[in-house]
């Protein structure tokens, strides 16, 4: 295990993969279509109609009216969440053959083990199917705003970045209590090469993309092995 600038990395990372084609005109923003970012906050969930046990909405936060989320977060996780208008958006991040990647910092029980940070980069079974290949390191707390958790007095918490490229039901969560850590907090902090510390976004506000952020957003699955993150 390798330290570098106060965090350690893992030695196992995803394979390199070719670089992908210069971004469509179909998704540029002065095309008439809407591309927004926006920092979903924890409690909020990832819909506009209310759920039924009343639960705070994307309707709450006063986006334009035509716009719907590509993929979610759920309720109790936060960070980046992107929202459009454009229905091929959809297929061009989620599409497993995309391989665009998902960076998250997770707040763990217990600290990984390089054995249990070994597991999470190979891949593990989640409901019965094995997770494809991610990038897992530790890390020191982040820079993010602090928000109370629960925890037991008698077992340590710690941090993690995970990287990976699938966007199955709650997967990250999944993935961590099959190594032994239940996830405690779990906050994305990027897409791609797109990233919460660029786009400087506090919590509960968004923007529109601009033309070269959306390119960044799209022209960009797996480079390297370990994608930097905050």
């Amino acid at each position: 295990m390798k330290r570098h600038a106060g965090r350690y990395r893992s030695p196992f990372h995803l394979p390199k993969k070719p670089k992908a084609e210069k971004v469509s005109t179909l998704f540029l923003p002065n095309s008439g279509r809407t591309y927004i970012a926006f920092n979903k906050p924890y409690n909020v969930v990832s819909q506009f109609t209310p759920p039924h046990d009343g639960a705070q909405t994307l309707a709450e936060f006063g986006f334009p009216p035509d716009v719907y989320p590509v993929g979610r977060l759920d309720q109790d996780s936060e960070g980046l969440l992107l929202l459009t208008n454009d229905a091929t958006l959809n297929q061009a991040l989620l599409h497993p053959s995309r391989h665009h990647t998902k960076s998250y910092l997770v707040q763990v029980e217990g600290i990984p083990d390089d054995e249990a940070l070994r597991q999470l980069a190979e891949g593990v079974v989640v409901q019965g199917k094995r997770t494809l290949p991610a990038t897992a390191c530790r890390i020191e707390p982040p820079a993010i705003e602090h928000r109370a958790v629960r925890y037991r007095a008698t077992i340590p918490t710690s941090w993690m970045r995970l990287t990976i490229t699938e966007g199955r039901n709650r997967q990250v969560r999944r993935m961590t209590a099959a190594v032994g850590h239940p996830t405690l907090r779990l906050f994305r902090e990027s897409i791609g090469k797109l990233s919460l510390q660029h786009l400087q976004l506090p919590a509960g506000q968004w923007r529109n993309l601009t033309t070269e952020e959306l390119e960044k957003l799209i022209a960009a699955p797996i480079e390297s092995g370990l994608i930097k993150g905050l």
